[in-house]
């Protein structure tokens, strides 16, 4: 069947657009190509796509203040493509809200792969039946996360979690002192059609443990069993 999601590319490299703008139309995607931060937050208003992929070094704005106003009107879901060894812009573009993000040079196998399983997560959390607040939210002591919602609390203060961070703390939550391997985390997280390695499951867990330590520095339920994997530490 036709895939008929549109997938927005924002890169001011015309090579970078042409060559993904073909490997998505090839997949059956529409696309819509912009060369900077400023006409592309006009057409992304102006005609929303399904999901947007963004450079985040691009002239007139660039990516993380065109996620910033985004974030203002909407939840569409957003990948970066960032420098290779440039974790500061990886970690202040997930805290924003990117839902993922991808280093430069990367395979185009790798991008599409990532854009149909953030498509698939979106697809089924809109389409998720609706129940009572008493059987979607998980409470964990000060943690509260309700996965109709999308929004996590940490002792009454908000933190903003991309959806695989969401997953991730997700799959810990539900049973707290199980062990959780790094392949079952990468299940929950990603599904079976999309590889990721260790390295990926460690940042995700790094940079979640880091969004928690901002509102509370004491924050420490996310437990390392090394060689085993992580657990969410019993009250």
């Amino acid at each position: 069947m036709k895939i008929s999601n549109t997938i927005a590319l924002v890169d001011d490299d015309r090579n970078i657009l042409k060559s993904l703008r073909i490997a998505l139309e090839t997949d059956g995607y529409n696309v819509m190509t912009y060369n900077d931060g400023v006409s592309a937050l006009e057409g992304l208003t102006e005609t929303p796509p399904d999901l947007a992929v963004l450079d985040i070094k691009m002239p007139r704005m660039d990516g993380m203040e065109l996620l910033r106003h985004l974030r203002q009107k909407t939840d569409l879901p957003v990948i970066f493509l960032t420098s290779k060894d440039d974790e500061i812009d990886e970690l202040f573009g997930l805290k924003m809200g990117a839902d993922d993000y991808i280093a430069k040079p990367f395979s185009q196998r790798l991008l599409l792969e990532r854009i149909k399983a953030i498509l698939r997560r979106s697809k089924a959390r809109e389409t998720a039946p609706t129940s009572s607040d008493q059987t979607t939210m998980l409470e964990r002591g000060k943690l509260k996360l309700d996965p109709e919602r999308h929004t996590c609390h940490w002792d009454g203060n908000n933190i903003t979690l991309t959806v695989t961070e969401f997953l991730i703390l997700q799959a810990l939550a539900q049973r707290p002192g199980v062990v959780k391997s790094r392949d079952a985390l990468m299940d929950a997280a990603y599904d079976d059609r999309v590889y990721v390695d260790d390295r990926t499951i460690d940042s995700h867990i790094k940079r979640l443990r880091k969004k928690f330590k901002v509102a509370d520095q004491k924050f420490d339920v996310i437990e390392t069993l090394y060689g085993v994997g992580y657990r969410f530490k019993e009250s």
